[in-house]
């Protein structure tokens, strides 16, 4: 078993995959091997790189470098840059397609959604949104595009047949991120300044339930929820808790918090290992990655990244 830069073995090395981090402070990524728990690389990219995403054949990296006012295309696995794909003023968050065509780009300073054709490099659409959009993501069914507004504190439902904004969704202040279950009945939205995160029924697009939370010797104010992630068979969603330096581990059916891990300072995103023993967490205030024990909710291990991680995405 490996070990992590604290001597703490790090991840299960059989399949233990890669970790893709962008560090908007540093204009680089991190690139983590898991199975030793070491960074492996470093590449240098565009100003603020915050979104950080794979390609649905898994051979690329999307990085959205918000001063350049465009998304990145890099080589997985060696980093190069193939492309630079024009993406409206000030990318954020993005979500690729699930049929891989096109890449959905929430552009900050633009209060619009902009998709881009993958296969031309070109903008194929663009529909306006809230102001601020940050969080974007694609129904499970292909119906709809999500896109939070953190400055009027709605969602924007984009009917993906029609390209055009048809419904809004209030929500508690500053939604941050949303997030479909895998099997596409639930939408989970990050309020941070709201301090919760509310479940929406994408059928009626109304808000049905709201989860909050208290991890340990934590002030209150401090818990600003952002990044969500689920399982693949939909039963554990893990939410990272900002300046609370907690992530919690929530039962998805019951909608219960099951219990919270210290991490870093102010974790923003999170994904899952591949063989989902592990939550791989960004932590922007501390530089570093925790990689958290799922069967122990212990962190196993902290590895240096570059400075101010935001951003996680995960190959095997």
């Amino acid at each position: 078993m490996a070990l992590g830069s604290q001597g703490i073995a790090v991840a299960h090395a059989e399949g233990a995959g890669t970790a893709y981090i962008s560090n908007e402070r540093g204009n680089t990524v991190s690139v983590i091997d898991l199975g030793s728990g070491k960074a492996v690389a470093t590449w240098q990219v565009g100003a603020r790189p915050r979104g950080i995403a794979l390609s649905r054949d898994g051979g690329k990296v999307f990085v959205a470098v918000g001063n350049d006012n465009a998304v990145e295309v890099r080589d997985r696995k060696t980093g190069a840059l193939i492309s630079t794909l024009p993406s409206g003023q000030d990318p954020e968050q993005f979500y690729p397609s699930r049929d891989g065509r096109l890449l959905f780009v929430a552009n900050e300073n633009d209060a619009a959604t902009t998709a881009i054709d993958l296969a031309r490099g070109q903008v194929a659409w663009q529909v306006p949104v809230g102001r601020d959009p940050e969080g974007v993501t694609e129904s499970p069914d292909g119906k709809w595009l999500v896109v939070t507004s953190e400055d009027q504190s709605f969602l924007t439902w984009v009917d993906l047949a029609t390209h055009q904004a048809v419904d809004q969704t209030q929500t508690e202040p500053r939604p941050r991120h949303v997030e479909f279950t895998p099997d596409g009945r639930e939408l989970w939205v990050a309020d941070e300044a709201g301090q919760v995160v509310q479940i929406v029924d994408p059928t009626s697009h109304k808000v049905t339930a709201t989860i909050p939370f208290a991890p340990p010797e934590t002030q209150a104010y401090k818990v600003l929820p952002c990044g969500i992630r689920f399982t693949r068979d939909g039963k554990l969603a893990v939410v990272a808790l900002g300046r609370a330096n907690h992530i919690a581990l929530v039962d998805v059916p019951t909608r219960k918090v099951l219990g919270y891990v210290r991490v870093g300072g102010r974790p923003w995103h999170l994904a899952f290992s591949p063989d989902e023993r592990d939550v791989i967490v960004a932590n922007g205030t501390t530089d570093d990655v925790s990689i958290v024990d799922l069967a122990t909710r212990a962190v196993r291990a902290t590895i240096p990244a570059g400075g101010g991680p935001w951003g996680v995405a995960i190959a095997p």
